[in-house]
């Protein structure tokens, strides 16, 4: 053995054994050590590019932007359908409270709501669902009003000239309606005689319009109704009292005139029989005169205290 040590050859063998067996263990820690780096960077390039290798906090922005911005909806939507029923309800309370009556008709000609004074004007309980033709049979236009000429210069003067003269034309109501429903008018506004179900008469002022919507076809026809009976029956009265009026202040021109000729020939006359007779006949008809003028006065005292 110590031959063989001492032996250069062999010294040499072994050691070129050794450095080549060192230079071995190297070359594969180094292979290792390679290959678990680029491991490392393929599988942190794989977690970069892939969604579940985010960071944590990442998904914890993300969730509480998107918990944020549901809430802001929730909130902004809540507050949307409180401003429409604030509206829905302001404008239920106008019409109710509203001393004219309102009727809406759908597209398809039936009423799609009405306010309470719009039933008790028209007599009807219930009036959904019921055509013009159901609600206004019967009822007849006694005056159409063009709103463009309705303010024009001598409108009301032109309005009772024509009063005066031959009866108006008369239409039915219903053809008004229909007119705005389905004739492509935009508005109407009539007076017209109306009868209830229950037979009482009323003259009711009626304004038609239509009812657009954003592409410009109509989504119904809107009716505001009023109730003018009561101011239809005093503009009678005043007229039977003009007329009442007219013929009494024709009955006194003519019972003046009766007596001026009396007492003309009372002034000219000798004959004292003619005279008498005269001046019994103007004392007649001055009191012909007198109680045809105490009862107009005393007519138009009781009227004015009713």
């Amino acid at each position: 053995m110590v031959n063989l040590i001492a032996n250069p050859l062999v010294l040499r063998a072994a050691v070129l054994f050794l450095c080549g067996a060192i230079a071995f263990v190297l070359g594969m820690i180094l292979i290792r050590h390679v290959r678990k780096s680029l491991t490392a960077e393929n599988d942190l390039h794989a977690v970069s590019n892939s969604p579940d290798g985010l960071p944590l906090h990442l998904y914890n922005t993300v969730i509480q932007q998107l918990k944020q911005q549901k809430h802001e909806l929730h909130v902004q939507s809540q507050a949307e359908q409180q401003r429409a029923r604030l509206t829905e309800t302001f404008s239920q309370a106008v019409l109710t409270n509203l001393c004219s009556g309102v009727v809406v008709f759908g597209p398809n000609g039936l009423v799609k709501s009405s306010n309470p004074a719009a039933k008790e004007i028209l007599g009807i309980t219930s009036i959904s669902g019921m055509s013009p033709q159901n609600i206004f049979r019967g009822a007849l236009v006694r005056q159409a009003v063009n709103p463009a000429k309705a303010n024009a210069p001598g409108a009301k003067q032109a309005a009772s000239i024509s009063s005066l003269g031959d009866e108006p034309e008369t239409a039915q109501l219903v053809d008004e309606i229909e007119a705005v429903l389905h004739g492509g008018s935009k508005r109407r506004q009539v007076e017209a005689d109306y009868q209830t179900p229950s037979g009482a008469r009323r003259f009711l002022s009626l304004t038609v319009s239509a009812i657009p919507a954003d592409d410009d076809n109509p989504l119904g026809v809107a009716c505001l109704i009023t109730d003018l009976t009561q101011m239809d029956t005093i503009r009678q009265q005043q007229e039977l009292q003009s007329e009442i009026s007219a013929e009494m202040a024709l009955r006194l021109r003519t019972s003046l005139t009766t007596i001026a000729g009396y007492a003309q020939q009372l002034a000219n006359n000798r004959d004292p029989d003619l005279a008498s007779q005269l001046a019994s006949d103007i004392a007649q008809e001055a009191a012909q005169l007198d109680r045809s003028i105490g009862g107009f006065l005393s007519e138009k005292r009781s009227t004015a205290s009713a």
